[in-house]
Order: structure tokens, then C-alpha cells, then sequence
């Protein structure tokens, strides 16, 4: 009979929101709307060639009403295009601001987590003198003493102690985490609180280059820039407006052949009808709003290139500690030697490790404490720490003793040989071992009582996940530098395809370059300083918060939970990213191809009626039709705002299917929607007597 942990992870304590999610809000929409006015701006606009021939073909119409008005004309036509060219701009600039006001609200909200608190630093270790020191004076390299109560007052690494630490402004999780000095859980963040214990942390980020300045600065967008996959449509748009505006020039030969005077107004207002104005509006707004989801399930990106390379991805590579284990040897069992109860070998386990301060001693305690067994330290009782010649530790009050350690040491310490061991307890050492774990043998008084089994324990809810990845299409390749043995009991656990055992940084990158070789995108998730190169080459870098800053720094994004299996709604948003685009893209060329045979026959149905058999619509004037398909352009860009922010869901079918629905779709819908569209505006003003 064996005790086996029946929990290896913290209770689940709730959640707090974190300061990345939330809804759009009304100030958050109402933010927008300034911001569209301000975006008015030409030199804004240049960077969208579409939108920003309708901002010169909207002045010009303004100019052109104006004229009218001084020189006592009719105006009423041309004001009404004006207004409705205007809100066109108006419009595709509300559907950039509303994607970037969640980014702007979270820069809110996380440069309202910033304290102006004073640290402890310390000026003197031998001594351990203090002074207390503004935050903001603190410089690289100096140490601070933070304890239980004090907010951490930048960020740094633990060189010594251990704590709890509560880092809900930066994630939204309410329950603390334990940093320790040494490994990759050392690092520690700028605005989080120590809720106990006790540690002195060095200072690594100068002010105003602090991780939460990092975050700052990356959901403002302060670093997005155009994806290829933008560059290339901002092309195929900018190329769709040269050929509409050869088509309409060319009107002006039409209408000299038909004896119709074609307005230049007019002429402007069919060419900013005709052009992809749709995608136009809305390209800015599906690239940022792709980021900002990411900001849903606490993912920080640094670029909407890694958003939209998310999407193609072939490859996982995950570091297998810290990212897929808890990255701390966990005690799972203790096993008893024969003749002695279970309860007694769990007891004597717990006693030996009660003066042990490293994850594996709590981790057996707190299995002791799961098993209802809570033993309290004798009082005068004396430690024995862990040293590298006895390779034990333990306890010793009065006559009694409790010692834990590796299986040949305490052996020895015996005077046992491997084969005088009783049979039992040589084959749960080899199963241990086979498993990947690490044994350790427990002692009661100079009696051998059983083994503990210690193992660097998988992530909850990690082979499941991994599953749905292999439904995605992606291999998930675990790389580890333990032993082939022990990664291969690892990869199994976890459900990875593959791994790469005994593992160098330069055998990280050369797999990564191996991969990429092969046309594959690969996204590296990692977390150690060791892991920072490999996060720097991959095409998509995910750092775990809780890792060390070279690894943050290197990646382009970072999860601020820290879960590798995120990775999952990373592909998700990049996949939804590139699917969103190419619907919006196929409804707004079927939409302006919709438009020029809805509008050009009642143009000139007048002058050419032989068009009569065209004008299927029977649209009530020239003017009206123009008007009308003004109106219906501005208006479908608001339409779609909601579809560009949320994305076209993703579902996993093949290329060829997701073509066929696209079209389908978007694609009949862009051709039909501009007939009902416009012939409705038409009715409502010919009934009104607008045009």
C-alpha cells in the first residue's frame, strides 16, 4: 500500500479580473469616437490609400458645396455627399480606435497598478543596513529587502529567501506564487505584493524599462507595425483603386459619347463607391483587434506579425521544465519496506523533512498534510542540513533520528549493500527510476522504513490540450536535458509526438533552424534564460511570465499565466486573424463588383436606354443612385465593425472547405447585400425627396 499525492497543484482560489480583460465600455467607445476625429488627420491617413482618396474626394465635395452655397445654388446634393463621404472616414477611423480602446484601457489600468512606494534598500549586506528609497531611484544591481505586506518595487531576481507573492496587477490571479532565489522561479515583478516570508531581491530593470512598462508600451501598440500578409492586401487595394479610378475616368468618355455632363463631384463619389473601401476601413482594425484578443486570455504580443504568424504555425517546441512540469521535484508517494505500515513510513518521511526548506521537503510535508498526517517540530530538536558528502538531511531530537537522501548514500550510511535490501524496496526504486523519478530512501533510527518518490510532476489538464493541438494540425516537440529515460516517461505523460532529449541551447536552435528549413513555422514556448536564443529564432517566441527576463525579452510574446498549453488560443487568434481578413476581403470585392453594375445602368439609363435592360434595380435618379451607394458604403463599414473586433470563428477544416465557405458566405453575401442595400436607401430617399 502505497500514499499517493491526490493533489499536486494549488487549490484553485478564483479569480480577479485581470487588467487585460473587459468588455468594450462606453467610455471606451466614447474615447473612440474623439480619437476617430483626431485620426482625421491626412498625414493618418496616408498609410491607407483607400480611405484616404475618400478623405480627398470628401474635401473636395465639402469644397464643392461650399462654392454652390456662396454662389446661390443648389447645394442640398452635394452637402448630403459631403456628409456621408466624411462619415465614411469617420467611420473606418471609429473601427480602428475601437479595436485599439481595449489596449488603451489596459494601459490604464496597469499604469494605475503602479505605486510610489518606498524600498527597503539595503546599503550594507554585512551589517543589513537600510534605507528607505523611492522606487524610482533604485538602480540596477542594488538589493532590496521585501517583506510579507511590501509590494515589490521593480523587478529583479531573488538572491535570497522565499516567499509568497501575490501578482494579481499583472494577471489577474488572485492566488500567490511561490518565488524562491536560484532557478527559473526566481524572477519576480514591479507592483506585486508579498503576502509572506521574507525575500532580498536584486534590481535588473532601470526605471521606466520595467516589465510592467514593457506592457505598457505593448498593449498601447506603441510597436505594431504592418504584416506582410497587410502589405501585400494594402497592394492589392491600392491596386483595385488604380483600376476603378481608370474605370470612372473613363466615364468621362461615356458621357461625352452619350451627351450625359458627368459632375467631377459625382465622378468622385462613383469612384469612392467602387473602390474596396470595406476592407479598407476595416484592415487596420482586424490586424488590432487580433492582438487585443490575445489581451482576453492574457497573452502580451509585441507585433501583429507574431499575431498573424501564430496562425500558420507547424511546430510547437516546449522546454519541458517550468513550461509543461511545475519545473520543482514533487513528492507523489511514499512507499514502506515490509513490516512497516504505510502511515509510519509517511510519518518518518514527514518528520525528515521538516527542516527542509527546498520545494521537495515542503512538497513531502504538504503530502503528509494531504494524507491527515501533520507532525510538529520536536522542540530542541536539532536540523541536519543536506551536504554533498553524507547526501542526506533530516532531524534529530534526543535519541531520535529521521533521515532522508539518495538510495546509495543512506545505504551505505546502513552498512547495506544494494542486494541485502529487501526485494520490495529494489523494485520500487527501479520503478521510480523507469518512471523518470527520483527516489529517495527514508531512515527511522538506523531503520530502513521505504522510499519517497519524487518526479518533476506534468501541468494538470496538459495531455488534453496537447490533444486538441494534434486536431489543429500542429506536432508538439518537448525538449528537455534530462536524460532519454526520463523524457521519455515525461513526453508520454504529457502526450507530446516528439522529444529531444539531453538538450543543448545549440541543439534548440539547431532544431528550430532544422524546422524552418523545411518551410515550417515554429513557435517556441520556454521560460529559462537557457531558453532565450531558441525564443529569439522561432518564428513565434511564447515566454511564461514566471520565467527569467532574458527569456521575456527574447520572446515576442509573453503569457502572463504562465500556462504552455495557451499556445492553444494563441493559434486560435492567429488563425481567426488570417480567416477574418480573407472573409472581409472576399465580401468587400464581391461588394464593389455588386455596386458597379448596381449603379453605372442608372446613370446613364437616361442617355443610353438600351442600359434599361441593366438597370435591374430601377433606381430612382442618377443622383439617388450615387447618393445611395454612398450612403450604403459608410453605412456597411459600421455594419461590420462588430464581425472585424470579434473575428470569424475558427473551426478546424481543411484550406479547401474554408474557401468554399468564405465564398459561399462573404462572397455571395457581398454580391447580394449592395441590391437589397442600395435599392432600399434608394426608396427612403426618392420617398423623402432627397435627390
Amino acid at each position: 500500500m502505497t500514499f499517493a499525492h491526490p493533489e499536486t497543484t494549488a487549490p484553485v482560489v478564483g479569480r480577479s479580473p485581470s487588467p487585460l480583460g473587459g468588455a468594450l465600455t462606453g467610455a471606451m467607445l466614447g474615447r473612440a469616437v474623439g480619437d476617430a476625429f483626431i485620426k482625421l488627420n491626412p498625414r493618418h491617413l496616408l498609410g491607407n490609400p483607400v480611405i484616404f482618396a475618400t478623405w480627398l474626394v470628401a474635401l473636395l465635395a465639402t469644397v464643392s458645396a461650399g462654392v454652390a452655397i456662396t454662389s446661390g445654388g443648389a447645394a442640398g446634393f452635394a452637402i448630403q455627399l459631403a456628409v456621408w463621404l466624411w462619415l465614411t472616414v469617420l467611420f473606418a477611423n471609429v473601427a480602428e480606435s475601437v479595436a485599439e480602446g481595449r489596449g488603451k484601457a489596459a494601459a490604464d489600468s496597469l499604469r494605475a497598478t503602479r505605486v510610489d512606494t518606498k524600498a527597503k534598500l539595503i546599503v550594507d549586506p554585512a551589517t543589513g543596513t537600510i534605507v528607505p528609497t523611492p522606487a524610482h531611484q533604485l538602480g540596477v544591481g542594488q538589493i532590496v529587502l521585501v517583506e510579507a505586506g511590501d509590494v515589490v518595487p521593480s523587478d529583479g531576481e531573488i538572491v535570497e529567501g522565499v516567499a509568497s507573492v501575490n501578482e494579481a496587477a499583472i494577471t489577474g490571479e488572485s492566488a500567490p506564487v511561490i518565488r524562491e532565489s536560484g532557478g527559473d522561479r526566481s524572477a519576480v515583478t514591479g507592483g506585486t505584493t508579498v503576502v509572506s516570508d521574507w525575500i532580498k531581491v536584486r534590481i535588473t530593470s532601470a526605471p521606466g524599462s520595467t516589465f510592467l512598462d514593457r506592457m505598457i508600451a505593448m498593449v498601447e501598440g506603441a510597436n505594431r507595425r504592418k504584416t506582410p500578409n497587410e502589405l501585400a492586401l494594402s497592394v492589392l487595394l491600392a491596386g483595385l483603386t488604380l483600376v476603378f479610378l481608370i474605370a470612372v475616368v473613363t466615364l468621362l468618355g461615356l458621357g461625352a459619347y452619350s451627351g450625359v455632363t458627368l459632375d467631377p463631384i459625382v465622378l468622385g463619389a462613383l469612384f469612392i463607391t467602387l473602390i474596396p473601401t470595406t476592407i479598407g476601413g476595416l484592415l487596420s482594425a482586424v490586424g488590432i483587434a487580433g492582438m487585443d484578443r490575445l489581451l482576453k486570455v492574457n497573452v502580451l504580443a509585441t507585433s501583429g506579425r507574431a499575431v498573424e504568424a501564430a496562425g500558420d504555425v507547424d511546430t510547437l517546441l516546449l522546454d519541458k521544465t517550468g513550461t509543461i512540469t511545475f519545473g520543482n521535484r514533487m513528492a507523489t508517494e511514499v512507499i514502506p519496506v515490509p513490516g512497516v505500515r504505510p502511515e509510519a513510513a509517511l510519518r518518518a518521511a514527514v518528520t525528515a523533512s521538516l527542516a527542509d526548506e527546498t520545494p521537495e521537503g515542503r512538497s513531502i510535508v504538504e503530502l503528509g498534510r494531504q494524507a491527515g498526517i501533520v507532525v510538529e517540530q520536536p522542540a530542541g530538536s536539532k536540523a541536519i542540513p543536506f551536504s554533498a558528502t553524507t547526501r542526506q538531511s533530516g532531524l534529530e531530537s534526543g535519541e531520535n533520528a529521521w533521515r532522508k537522501g539518495s538510495i546509495d548514500a543512506v545505504l551505505k550510511s546502513l552498512n547495506m549493500t544494494q542486494d541485502a535490501a529487501p526485494a520490495e524496496f529494489r523494485a520500487a526504486v527501479d520503478r521510480i527510476a523507469r518512471s523518470g523519478g527520483t527516489p529517495l530512501a527514508v531512515t527511522e533510527n538506523g531503520v530502513l522504513v521505504g522510499v519517497i518518490h519524487l518526479k518533476d510532476v506534468v501541468k494538470p489538464g496538459v495531455k488534453e490540450r496537447f490533444a486538441e493541438l494534434r486536431r489543429m494540425g500542429l506536432r508538439t516537440v518537448m525538449i528537455t536535458g534530462d536524460n532519454p529515460v526520463t523524457a521519455a516517461a515525461i513526453a508520454s505523460e504529457a502526450g507530446v509526438d516528439d522529444y529531444l532529449a539531453e538538450a543543448t541551447p545549440e541543439d534548440k536552435m539547431r532544431l528550430i533552424k532544422a524546422e524552418q528549413a523545411k518551410g515550417r513555422l515554429v513557435a517556441m514556448c520556454g521560460d529559462g534564460a537557457n531558453d532565450a536564443p531558441a525564443l529569439a529564432q522561432a518564428d513565434v517566441g511564447v515566454a511564461m511570465q514566471t520565467g527569467a527576463q532574458a527569456a521575456r525579452e527574447a520572446g515576442n510574446m509573453v503569457d502572463l499565466d504562465s500556462d504552455p498549453t495557451k499556445v492553444i488560443e494563441i493559434v486560435e487568434v492567429g488563425k481567426q486573424l488570417l480567416i477574418t481578413r480573407g472573409a472581409l476581403t472576399t465580401f468587400s470585392i464581391a461588394n464593389d463588383v455588386a455596386k458597379y453594375f448596381a449603379i453605372i445602368p442608372a446613370m446613364f439609363v437616361v442617355a443610353l436606354p438600351a442600359l434599361g435592360a441593366l438597370n435591374v434595380m430601377e433606381l430612382g435618379s442618377p443622383e439617388s443612385a450615387i447618393l445611395s451607394a454612398v450612403i450604403f458604403n459608410a453605412l456597411v463599414i459600421v455594419a461590420l465593425i462588430p464581425l472585424a473586433l470579434r473575428g470569424v470563428k475558427y473551426r478546424a477544416i481543411g484550406a479547401g472547405p474554408l474557401l468554399s465557405r468564405n465564398l459561399l458566405i462573404y462572397g455571395l453575401g457581398g454580391l447580394v447585400a449592395p441590391f437589397v442595400g442600395i435599392k432600399l436607401i434608394d426608396l427612403v430617399i426618392t420617398g423623402l425627396g432627397l435627390a
